[in-house]
C-alpha cells in the first residue's frame, strides 16, 4: 500500500529535509506507530465500540485511541481505530462511504419486481429518524444511499449490499422497506464490510491477533506481526488533497500557526478553495489537516498570504525544531 496524495503533486518550489529530525512515515518504529497509527479492527458481536476501544488501549497500553463510526453492539465488522495523535485523523473516513452486508426477514414474499421497485425508492437522498434502540441522536436527516443490491434470497430472507453515506442506520432501511410492502421487515444481523477505501481485504485484524502480535513484541522482541497491524495513519489520508511544507513551517504549525504561501513546497493538482487536505512534511507525516481558502492557481500566482486555514493539527509540537519567532520576541 502506498500514498498516492504524494505522487504526481505540483512543485511549487524546492528545499532540502535533514534526517536529524522526523521520521520518514513507513519507516516510524513501533513506539512511534504507537502515537502516529492505526488499527483496521474487526469488531465481533458484542461489545459496544467505546468497550472495544478501552480493551484495544489495554491490550497496547496506550493512553489515547478511538474509532471512526460507532457500530452498536450486535453489529459486527470493519471499525478503524486510530491510536494516540492519531485519532485526530480519523475524520476524514467518516467523509467516504460504508458497506454492509445485511441479512434481513421479509413479512411477506413480493415479488422480484416489486421488491426491486422499492429498494429503488430507497436509494438515493432518504430521510431518516433512528430507532429507539441506536447509539445516535434520534433526529430526522438526509442521508445518501449509493446502491442496494439483493447478493441472495431464500423466500422470506434476504442477503443485502448495502453502499451509503456515513451515519446512514441500516436497520431503518430494512423497516422502511417493510413499511412499504406493507407487512413489515426486520433485520436480522448486520456486518460493516467497507469504510472510506478500505474493506474486507485490506489489513483486516482480530483481537486475538493483536493479543499475540503485542506480547510477541513484548516478551521476545519480535515485532514482526505487530508491524504488519499497525499502519501509518497516513495511509487514512489518501482520499484527499495534499500539501508538503518546508521543515522549517512544521512547528510553526503544530503551534497553531495558519498556513502561508511561502512554507509551501507542492500542492494537489486541482486543488480548490474549500478543499480539505492534508498538510505533510517533505518526509511524508502528516503535520494537520487543513481547509484551502486559495485555489491552485491563486497559490502559484502570489507569493504572501495565507493559503491554508488549520482544521486539526495532528502532529505533536516541537517533533520538528522551531524556526519560528513570536510577536513578542519580534517585538522587542
Amino acid at each position: 500500500m502506498g500514498l498516492k496524495q504524494l505522487e504526481g503533486l505540483r512543485v511549487i518550489d524546492q528545499d532540502i529535509t535533514n534526517d536529524s529530525y522526523g521520521t520518514y512515515y513507513d519507516s516510524r518504529s513501533i513506539e512511534q506507530l504507537l502515537s502516529y497509527g492505526f488499527i483496521l479492527l474487526d469488531k465481533p458481536n458484542g461489545p459496544t465500540s467505546h468497550e472495544t476501544v478501552a480493551w484495544v488501549k489495554k491490550i497496547l497500553n496506550v493512553e489515547k485511541a478511538g474509532h471512526s463510526g460507532t457500530l452498536d453492539p450486535q453489529v459486527s465488522g470493519i471499525l478503524p481505530i486510530g491510536l494516540g495523535e492519531a485519532t485526530k485523523a480519523l475524520i476524514v473516513l467518516l467523509l467516504g462511504p460504508k458497506e454492509y452486508h445485511a441479512l434481513g426477514r421479509l413479512h411477506s414474499l413480493p415479488s422480484k419486481e416489486r421488491l426491486d421497485e422499492v429498494l429503488r425508492q430507497l436509494t438515493g437522498k432518504i430521510y431518516q429518524k433512528p430507532p429507539q434502540r441506536s447509539s445516535v441522536s434520534r433526529q430526522t436527516r438526509i442521508r445518501t444511499v449509493y446502491e442496494i443490491d439483493v447478493i441472495e434470497q431464500k423466500e422470506r430472507l434476504i442477503l443485502a449490499r448495502i453502499l451509503c453515506e456515513a451515519g446512514t442506520y441500516i436497520r431503518k432501511i430494512f423497516y422502511d422497506l417493510g413499511e412499504i410492502l406493507g407487512p413489515g421487515a426486520t433485520m436480522i444481523e448486520l456486518r460493516r464490510t467497507r469504510v472510506g477505501q478500505f474493506n474486507e481485504d485490506s489489513n483486516l485484524v482480530r483481537m486475538h491477533d493483536l493479543v499475540d502480535a503485542y506480547a510477541q513484541w513484548k516478551e521476545k522482541g519480535d515485532e514482526s506481526k505487530l508491524r504488519k497491524i499497525l499502519m501509518p495513519i497516513e495511509y487514512c489520508l489518501s482520499e484527499i488533497k495534499s500539501v508538503v511544507i518546508r521543515d522549517s513551517a512544521v512547528d510553526a504549525l503544530c503551534h497553531g500557526a495558519q498556513l502561508a504561501i511561502p512554507g509551501i513546497l507542492e500542492i494537489s493538482w486541482g486543488l480548490k478553495k474549500g478543499d480539505l487536505a492534508g498538510i505533510y512534511t517533505q518526509k511524508g507525516e502528516v503535520v494537520a489537516l487543513a481547509e484551502a481558502i486559495m485555489s491552485e492557481d491563486e497559490i502559484i500566482e502570489n507569493t504572501k498570504g495565507f493559503a491554508f486555514k488549520i482544521k486539526r493539527i495532528i502532529m505533536a509540537p516541537n517533533t520538528y525544531p522551531k524556526s519560528w519567532r513570536s510577536k513578542a520576541v519580534i517585538n522587542s
